[in-house]
């Protein structure tokens, strides 16, 4: 388990994007508050304002699980930070330190500058690499997903766009395929006993998979925006209470206090209405076979819907093309889902090696932490 400075150099990549995506959220918002579309302008910042709590619980609630802040008035700034909305610049920071020292200032004994072992140094930085991954993909799927949908659907509802929304879509879309490979590699690299996520043939077409069956779905809500605001909504609402209860069956044990498991569960329910995630790193060929089946059933239903009952959605010049976009990634991402299982899984595609020695105390905890989240 090594700490390379090609994962430095995308924690740094990592932060970019994120500062960038809240500069063109901000951006967008701005724009509809001064053309007077204040409903538009007010949920875009709805949708980061609740992902960003949430993250900040999250951020918190494991600040003070790992036991890294001693001390309650360290603690006390820590919520402070967290409570004005700053814990996610707190984890960049640590991840960076450590990811620099790991990378940059350690030779084979170890640490030059604090005299830890190599393996501690390392996993440290790790530790901390994973843990922003996971907030990603919380923020993902809680932020930057239903932006771009609201994004795309006012793009399309209006036939016209200021220069500010085709930015805030190119960063949701890099944002998403970011963080989705990102949290990938760092599962693998932060569990010793699983075949590492190296080599560009896996990441590549697992990136493809990501990306394309999101985009499919993506547009696809947005059509059905255009079909029909409130069946759109209980269609969301609907594929997250099976989320949820699928959730609920798995017997999810990611966090120590109940309420904090709900909140988790109920996440990982919206995280499901957008792409697929094995809950327990259970063996789910059946149940991804199911989901993706179901996702084609509805994309079908919305296009049908479109042709059927809503004329003025598919005189408009962009439906055909659409469409088209809609039915290709579909396909296109399950044939890369299905190669990627096939060919690439790192199950596959690598040999699996003897798993290392697993670091004592807080690296510990976090192995736990991460073994039970949203695996692949």
């Amino acid at each position: 388990m090594k700490f390379t400075k090609w994962n430095f150099t995308m924690s740094v990549f990592g932060i970019v994007i994120y500062v960038a995506d809240i500069a063109a959220d901000l951006w967008v918002a701005s724009n509809y508050f001064c053309e007077g579309q204040y409903f538009f302008a007010i949920l875009t910042l709805a949708f980061r304002l609740l992902a960003s709590i949430i993250i900040q619980i999250f951020s918190y609630e494991w600040f003070k699980e790992d036991g890294e802040i001693s001390g309650p008035g360290k603690l006390n700034w820590i919520f402070l930070l967290h409570f004005l909305h700053g814990g996610i610049f707190i984890r960049y920071w640590f991840a960076l330190k450590d990811g620099y020292q790991a990378a940059y200032k350690q030779n084979s004994s170890g640490d030059k500058c604090s005299g830890s072992p190599l393996s501690v140094v390392h996993k440290g930085a790790i530790d901390a690499m994973t843990d922003m991954s996971m907030l990603r993909v919380f923020k993902t799927f809680l932020e930057t997903t239903p932006q771009l949908i609201l994004q795309i659907y006012v793009l399309m509802e209006q036939d016209k766009a200021a220069f500010s929304q085709y930015a805030s879509i190119i960063t949701s879309f890099c944002s998403i395929s970011w963080s989705t490979l990102d949290y990938q590699i760092s599962l693998r690299k932060s569990l010793p006993d699983k075949n590492q996520f190296a080599g560009m043939p896996p990441k590549l077409m697992y990136l493809l998979y990501k990306l394309l069956t999101l985009t499919s779905w993506i547009l696809s809500i947005a059509l059905a925006n255009l079909l029909s605001i409130i069946s759109s909504i209980i269609l969301l609402i609907f594929l997250w209470t099976l989320g949820f209860s699928w959730a609920l069956k798995q017997h999810t044990t990611f966090c120590k206090s109940k309420s904090m498991e709900f909140l988790y569960r109920t996440v990982v329910g919206i995280i499901l209405i957008f792409t697929f995630f094995n809950v327990k790193g259970e063996k789910t060929k059946t149940v991804i076979s199911i989901y993706y089946t179901t996702h084609g059933l509805v994309t079908f239903g919305i296009i049908c819907g479109c042709l059927y009952w809503k004329t003025s959605v598919t005189e408009q010049p962009y439906f055909l093309f659409l469409s088209i976009t809609v039915v290709l990634t579909l396909g296109l991402g399950v044939i890369c889902l299905i190669i990627y299982y096939s060919v690439f899984h790192p199950a596959i595609y690598f040999k699996q090696e003897g798993a290392s020695d697993t670091v004592d105390g807080l690296a510990r905890e976090k192995g736990i932490r991460i073994r039970n989240f949203i695996m692949q």
